[in-house]
């Protein structure tokens, strides 16, 4: 039989009433001749609460036993879900990740996927087990214990299930209906998209919509894995959702699909740093082993050998790049004037496919901020994304004066 992989986040199975309707679309799939692997994210607060317990009982914790601790949220819904199925006569079997086996790296907290065996649930199916449910977010050691994927890491294993027992398509149900080309939240006029290209999601997902964790859209774009995101709240049509998938697949769409932002950055600037070769590979190199999250980078024109660098970064990571570029300069790695940090700034992307094949979108984003009166202090530019830092206060205006200028809120 195909094999559909259908996901249900911590908000799908808070309660036991939103479990058993998560279990009731499970039964409708199933009726309709699929064998189902559904992934589980704990139910909502519960991972907050089980990391809260472990900094309580130890603020220096081993990482083992954090993974141990943290994993068992989705244990607890992997069992209630498979349960609630049984009640409904739809023979199914709770599974954990060393049980599959999910295979993972070493790396507690921060584990990746390395392999998904599919002979176990294969060998069940064919036995007459029509649904696994399989705890997201974790997997196996080599060293046989148990580990965590990160947040949002219930995405991943949805994807890389869907790819290891090359099925239909993955469903990734969640609290909200599908992609919007922005947040509904900052501009009344945003519009679901029925399809969206993997790489337009992937721009969106890093960029801070939070529909999709970025590892997911990565994995999905390199296995072809089709992903469908939709509302495990509101009645279901075999068009709901907005589909994921190839450039090829999507006959017509807009130049740009999408206008993202994200509240939440800081724009640093180190003054007067010695020009020379391999003064950027100094600073960087500093700022990635003290964890600090760079995105857009420039680099000022140089005068009398001196020049000045400017990166962003997330707001929370600020202290830290500081240190990491104080650190440095006592060591006599970089040598810089001083260093200046503005916290109240706001990144604004517009994103599309489209762009690789229309000219002028740069020029009409320019323009719209500049009549509406909003100075642009860093730019950068990919293939199908233009990014600009502006003064935070003025950050839902932008939203909303890109998202008009290029008629987002009409279809393609």
């Amino acid at each position: 039989m195909p094999v559909l992989v259908m996901k249900f986040g911590g908000t799908s199975v808070a309660t036991l009433d939103r479990i058993r309707r998560a279990a009731k679309r499970v039964g409708v799939e199933v009726a309709k001749g699929y064998d189902v692997i559904v992934i589980v994210s704990a139910m909502s607060g519960k991972t907050n609460e089980l990391v809260g317990w472990v900094g309580e009982t130890s603020p220096l914790y081993d990482a083992r036993e954090y993974d141990a601790v943290v994993s068992s949220g989705e244990n607890v819904t992997a069992g209630l879900m498979a349960l609630t199925l049984q009640e409904m006569d739809v023979p199914a079997r709770s599974w954990q990740g060393w049980q599959v086996p999910v295979k993972t790296t070493s790396a507690h907290s921060a584990a990746r996927i390395e392999e998904i065996p599919p002979e176990n649930i294969m060998t069940k199916f064919a036995e007459g087990m029509r649904v696994a449910v399989v705890s997201g977010f974790q997997g196996v050691s080599p060293e046989g214990r148990i580990t965590t994927l990160g947040r949002g890491g219930s995405d991943t294993t949805a994807v890389a299930f869907a790819a290891a027992f090359e099925a239909e398509r993955c469903d990734i149900y969640t609290d909200v209906d599908g992609v919007y080309t922005t947040d509904p939240r900052v501009s009344a006029k945003a519009r679901k998209l029925d399809k969206i290209a993997f790489e337009e999601m992937l721009e969106l997902a890093s960029l801070g919509a939070k529909v999709l964790q970025t590892r997911s859209v990565e994995l999905a774009m390199r296995y072809k894995v089709k992903l469908r995101v939709l509302s495990s709240f509101e009645e279901q049509s075999d068009d709901a959702g907005t589909l994921v998938c190839d450039e090829e697949e999507i006959m017509e769409s807009n130049v740009v699909a999408g206008v993202a932002f994200s509240r939440d950055e800081a724009k640093m600037t180190l003054v007067s740093v010695a020009d020379r070769p391999g003064i950027a590979a100094s600073i960087f190199t500093a700022l990635s082993e003290g964890g600090v999250n760079v995105d857009m980078i420039v680099q000022n024109i140089s005068e009398e050998g001196r020049t000045d660098m400017t990166w962003s970064c997330p707001t929370d990571q600020v202290a830290r790049a500081q240190k990491a570029v104080a650190d440095a300069k006592a060591e006599g790695i970089i040598n810089y004037h001083e260093v200046i940090a503005d916290t109240d700034v706001a990144k604004i992307s517009v994103v599309g496919i489209g762009m690789r094949s229309h000219t002028g979108v740069a020029a009409k984003m320019f323009q719209v901020l500049s009549a509406e009166g909003i100075n642009i202090k860093v730019i950068t530019t990919s293939e199908i994304k233009i990014s600009v830092l502006i003064d935070r206060k003025y950050m839902e205006l932008a939203v909303q004066a890109l998202h008009d200028a290029f008629e987002l809120e009409k279809a393609a």
